[in-house]
């Protein structure tokens, strides 16, 4: 990745090759397979290993004939420039036990942003989906940001907001606007939630906000977006000590999604596990939480081949835990019925 701070970039720039999917694991050799999977001697599933249900904490939709998406502009022949619906969801993710989804804003253009709350907020109320919230988007350094937390904060199914930071400059800007905090600090009183989404240079803004809104509640989205493919040891180190920082805070849980875009193409279960255990031993079994990001993923892999490899890396850890990161956590956190 050529800009790791730039989450939209990076996926702009690789728009054009969006992965395929072989089920169960593309990327495991037979003895990984089996390991994985916990499968029995028939060499399918075991039965409790289906069971396992999964909260996806990061369900992207987009209907372009409905919502602008600009960064998708310059884009017209990259397979993810075109709808994405519930049905097709539903399509990616069979037979992977998900019982509930929290939707995700996908960055529309300003003008579409009631817009779009309106459309997800009808999916939530609907039997015939797994939407049970949503997170949509709204930037906290406008003017009118407050008053539409204090509509929204009477919706049930409006879980919180965010809005992507796409470079350092515009994490800076953020930074030094005094009514940032405020807002963010509106949030708790509101009961709501913000998913930060900036680069690994940038997440000692994060550990500062954090820390000035103890009664808000953080996501850090991606695991702090540093790409698994990073050779930069002061970046890592920027990125572990943020990591652990926030980890030092209460109001902060850590979503794990986001990884396999960063991956090269042929990339392997192991080549995601450093960063993931990092985040997953620095914030704790009790707050961390699976994500699918969907239809994002599919430029390195299909959701499928990221659930298992996920399920891969954490193979030796308790059930306890898996049970936790793939759904108690998201359960509680984003108060789910």
């Amino acid at each position: 990745m050529s800009n790791p701070n730039d989450r939209r970039k990076f996926i702009k720039q690789a728009l054009s090759g969006v992965a395929g999917c072989s089920f169960p694991f593309t990327h495991l050799s037979g003895e990984e397979k089996q390991a994985g999977t916990k499968a029995n001697k028939s060499g399918e599933p075991d039965v409790n290993e289906k069971l396992i249900p999964i909260i996806d904490t990061h369900q992207h939709l987009w209907d372009l004939d409905h919502l602008n998406l600009p960064w998708l502009e310059g884009n017209i022949e990259s397979p993810i420039n075109r709808n994405f619906l519930m049905k097709d969801y539903f399509n990616a993710t069979k037979g992977l036990n998900v019982v509930k989804t929290v939707y995700m804003e996908v960055d529309v253009h300003p003008s579409d942003q009631m817009k779009e709350a309106e459309y997800v907020i009808d999916l939530c109320k609907r039997e015939d989906n797994p939407m049970a919230g949503a997170v949509i988007g709204g930037e906290p350094d406008q003017p009118d940001f407050a008053k539409t937390a204090r509509h929204f904060s009477k919706n049930r199914y409006i879980k919180g907001f965010r809005s992507v930071l796409n470079s350092s400059e515009t994490a800076k800007k953020y930074f030094e606007n005094k009514d940032v905090v405020r807002n963010f600090q509106l949030l708790g009183e509101l009961g709501l939630r913000f998913d930060l989404c900036l680069g690994p240079r940038d997440l000692p803004y994060a550990v500062d906000w954090v820390k000035q809104c103890p009664e808000t509640q953080f996501v850090l989205d991606h695991c702090g977006n540093l790409s698994v493919q990073s050779t930069d040891s002061k970046e890592r180190k920027i990125w572990e000590d943020s990591l652990k920082q926030l980890a030092g805070q209460e109001n902060i849980i850590c979503k794990i999604s986001g990884i396999v875009a960063s991956a090269q193409e042929n990339w392997k279960p192991e080549d995601l596990a450093l960063n993931i255990n990092q985040c997953l031993d620095t914030f704790g079994e009790d707050r961390v939480m699976f994500a699918g990001d969907w239809p994002v993923c599919t430029l390195k892999a299909c959701f499928q081949d990221w659930v298992n490899a996920l399920k891969w890396i954490v193979k030796d850890r308790s059930d306890s835990f898996k049970k936790k990161l793939f759904h108690d956590n998201a359960m509680k956190f984003y108060n789910l019925s």
